[in-house]
């Protein structure tokens, strides 16, 4: 490119360059081999003395590998030397242990002989003798072998006649009873015999076991006159001591019976099952009198205890023995947490009827003067409260028998039967249903000659008390009973809480109806005494309303402040704007007689008797013993129609004179101006009392009524 493109002159430039490079160029290469000549001569003579070396280790690794053949070839010559004399050793060993076996055949009577001497060592004797049966037996037919192993037969037979003796020593305990039976089997002693003596030694020691126990129990007295005294510990000792003693040495046995006599002929588990069988149902008839003697309600948590800790020893028995009584120990548990259940109920029943006595003895309490005791209020509150917190408590004490950490709440008849039929149905429900019946029989219990009947002021408590429980405590207490003792779905049917509440309801219904009787009763008898003892037709011209009417209102009066303690007013009818200023008058304007009615002709007396009788048709026909309503107007108006029909039929037995119908008169207007306002309608008193001038009138020989202003007058000032 330089010679095609540059011009001459530029070409002989470049040229000169060219030419001092190479030049330059020479003279370094010069220089550098001038400088490492040394260094070439010494790297050629090494090399040519490396070449001699190699070739000098290649002749001594070929006699290096001659060498080497001759070692492999004398080594396997000395293994197999060696190989000889280890098997030649191995001969010498075997003739050795030969040797010695022979010798300890021949020691073999004599180390019998001392170790199964007595107080020696008989389970060493046992291990020689078990070691050395199999080859005398096998070289039996060899004199020498026959007679050492007639003389070893000789001495362990005379140590099983050693170890039968001790078998039937009573003083052997567990431990040394099961080691005696299992070297009488190693002597190939017939295992159903040792089995039937295992079980006997066995089983004396657990019947005085048992035996100690009944000590402890008063004896049974099958009249049960006798009272029968107090144990001397409590439940859960006992059950400590026959769980650690009776049940623990059974389990024991159960172990040893399993280790010795497992898989023998003619001693299988149907003789322990059956002889354990005989020994629990003893052991759970003795606890089932221990349990019999917890009286009252004493400790539940230590009888709660007691129970989890039977079960659970009873559990691992039957781990061992799974037929010796698992149905049975159930249903022990079980009959104790009922019997508790029911003894629960009665304390509930004893607690009520002491809080009503309480109750009784208050409202009976003479009261100093000026001082004023509870009232139907907080007498109603406490008995109410203290019955429900008693509940609640029983409640929480009846849990302790599902608690989580109670071994035998896993059993299905704690999951279900227990909280549904024994707490549910058993307690809660029993209790209130007994309640109400208690409550109930004090209005339809007939009344025994010289018996205390009930105050009325407690058979209105009593209807009060009954009507709470319908309207909110029943459902209170179900729930909570529902909360802690949950029933299973697939359960049996419980009492519905309607049901229970229609009883309460049907309680407070007869108590209060009963109450309106027991009052109008007592007002009644005042007024019957009153019209009986007074002389109609001799008394003279009224000037005053008679002292039993005043205190008719006051009775009434008294009752209306009682019945209100307890429940609400009630609705009344809407009365007249005169109700309390009503005339009253012997005659209605259909009988009156002649000054008093046109209409009146003295000479057809009958006629008033029919137009009485047809205006009865057309008024409203009043119910006497209705039942009551729960209300302070209605209870009212039930005592009222009985004290007005018990007047009116004591009037209608009387023959009165002119003042005597008077005084009718007067007492009617007095009862007429104060009873309105208790009824829930005063038509009822007006009507009732309507009748009562009525009678008095008809029953009266010379009718001649007073004046109503007078009557007025003598009222207001009465």
């Amino acid at each position: 490119q330089v010679r095609s493109e540059c011009p001459l002159g530029q070409l002989l430039a470049r040229e000169a360059t060219l030419g001092r490079e190479i030049r330059a160029l020479d003279s370094d290469m010069q220089t550098l081999l001038y400088e490492n000549y040394n260094k070439f001569i010494s790297a050629t003579d090494t090399i040519r003395k490396m070449k001699v070396d190699f070739r000098r280790m290649e002749a001594e690794m070929d006699d290096l590998a001659a060498n080497m053949a001759a070692i492999s070839t004398s080594s396997a010559r000395v293994s197999a030397a060696l190989q000889d004399r280890h098997r030649r050793g191995a001969q010498l060993a075997g003739v050795q242990a030969l040797l010695r076996k022979l010798q300890s055949l021949v020691e073999v009577p004599g180390r019998l002989r001392r170790w199964a001497a007595p107080g020696a060592e008989p389970v060493r004797a046992l291990r020689c003798h078990a070691r050395a049966r199999a080859v005398l037996r096998h070289y039996r037919h060899l004199p020498s072998f026959r007679a050492i192993e007639d003389e070893s037969h000789a001495i362990m037979a005379e140590l099983a006649q050693r170890l039968r003796a001790r078998l039937r020593d009573d003083t052997l305990d567990p431990k040394e009873l099961t080691e005696c039976v299992e070297m009488l089997l190693q002597l190939e002693e017939p295992p159903e015999e040792l089995c039937e003596e295992f079980l006997s030694h066995a089983g004396a020691r657990l019947e005085a076991e048992l035996a100690a126990l009944e000590a402890e129990l008063p004896p049974a007295d099958p009249s049960g006159a006798a009272a029968t005294p107090l144990p001397a510990s409590d439940i859960l000792d006992f059950v400590d001591r026959g769980s650690s003693a009776f049940v623990g040495n059974l389990c024991l046995l159960a172990a040893s019976y399993r280790s010795l006599f497992e898989g023998r002929p003619g001693a299988g588990d149907g003789c322990l099952e059956a002889f354990a069988a005989t020994l629990t149902t003893r052991y759970f008839e003795l606890l089932e009198r221990r349990l019999a003697l917890e009286r009252g309600l004493g400790d539940t948590s230590l009888l709660v205890r007691a129970l989890d800790r039977f079960h659970r020893r009873l559990r691992a028995l039957l781990e061992l023995l799974p037929a010796a009584g698992a149905e049975a120990g159930a249903a022990l548990v079980a009959r104790a947490a009922r019997e508790r259940v029911d003894r629960y109920l009665r304390a509930l029943q004893t607690f009520f009827l002491g809080c009503l006595g309480d109750v009784r003895q208050a409202l009976a309490a003479p009261r100093p003067p000026g001082k004023e005791g509870p009232g139907l209020p907080d007498l109603l509150a406490t008995l109410a409260s203290s019955v429900l917190g008693q509940l609640k408590a029983v409640l929480a004490y009846v849990q302790l028998f599902t608690a989580k950490d109670v071994a035998f709440a896993n059993l299905p008849y704690f999951k279900g039967e227990f909280c549904v039929e024994a707490v549910r149905e058993g307690l809660v429900v029993a209790f209130v249903r007994w309640l109400c019946r208690t409550a109930r029989g004090f209005a339809d219990g007939p009344a025994e000659r010289g018996a205390p009947t009930a105050p009325p002021a407690l058979l209105l408590l009593l209807a009060r008390l009954c009507l709470d429980y319908e309207a909110t405590t029943i459902s209170y207490i179900l729930t909570l009973t529902d909360e802690q003792f949950p029933p299973q779905d697939t359960g049996p049917v419980v009492t519905p809480g309607p049901a229970l509440c229609a009883e309460a309801r049907g309680a407070a219904q007869r108590l209060l109806d009963h109450y309106v009787q027991v009052q109008g009763a007592a007002v009644a008898q005042m007024l019957r005494k009153s019209v009986e003892t007074r002389d109609w037709l001799g008394t003279v011209e009224p000037r005053n309303v008679r002292a039993v009417m005043k205190r008719v209102v006051e009775d009434i009066t008294a009752i209306d402040v009682q019945v209100g303690q307890l429940f609400e007013e009630g609705v009344r009818r809407a009365q007249s704007s005169d109700s309390s200023r009503r005339a009253f008058s012997v005659y209605s304007s259909s009988r009156a007689p002649g000054r008093y009615a046109p209409s009146y002709t003295p000479s057809a007396p009958m006629d008033t008797h029919l137009l009485s009788n047809i205006q009865k048709l057309f008024s409203e026909r009043i119910d006497i013993f209705s039942p009551v309503e729960f209300n302070k107007v209605s209870v009212l108006t039930g005592i009222i129609k009985i004290s007005l029909k018990t007047l009116l039929e004591c009037v209608r037995l009387r023959t009165l004179g002119r003042f005597g119908l008077q005084q009718v008169q007067v007492d009617g207007h007095y009862l007429q101006l104060y009873l309105w306002r208790f009824a829930a309608d005063e038509r009822v008193v007006q009507g009732l009392l309507d009748e009562v001038a009525a009678s008095a009138a008809h029953r009266c020989l010379d009718p001649v009524p007073m004046e109503h202003s007078v009557v007025e007058l003598i009222c207001e000032r009465g």
